[in-house]
């Protein structure tokens, strides 16, 4: 996997609370356990204290910056009870993770597991600002 799919991914993994693979501008069925973090930001932070941050949109599109701040976006879907990220740019064959959706409020931070494998917090941060 390259780094900007494990750095949305493991966002992504986390952004459990805030939250595919269906069609590319379909929006998701159900994107009730997620609405929280539509416009608002996910915050991911690794053990080495670097973060990573995922924007959701409405229509079921992500944007990503990872910890080494490499950009990536792609689409989300909600899978049952799980929220699920499908990265299209850059392009990575077969690159589709999907994390638990945590029960949690807004600012509140959780336990996950990045696509790394790796053991970060996570949480949903007020505010909407995606990079350049």
């Amino acid at each position: 996997m390259t780094r900007s799919l494990i750095a949305a991914v493991a966002v992504g993994a986390s952004l459990a609370l805030a939250i595919g693979a269906q069609a590319a501008a379909a929006p998701p069925t159900d994107a009730a356990a997620v609405k929280p973090a539509i416009g608002n930001t996910i915050v991911e932070t690794y053990p080495d204290g670097r973060k990573g941050e995922i924007w959701l949109s409405a229509d079921g599109t992500y944007k990503g910056e990872g910890r080494r701040h490499d950009m990536s976006d792609g689409h989300w879907s909600v899978e049952g009870d799980r929220l699920c990220f499908k990265q299209a740019h850059p392009f990575v064959f077969g690159a589709r993770f999907c994390t638990p959706i945590p029960k949690v409020g807004l600012g509140e931070p959780w336990q996950a597991k990045a696509a790394t494998g790796e053991a970060i917090t996570v949480k949903v941060e007020p505010g909407h600002v995606v990079p350049g």
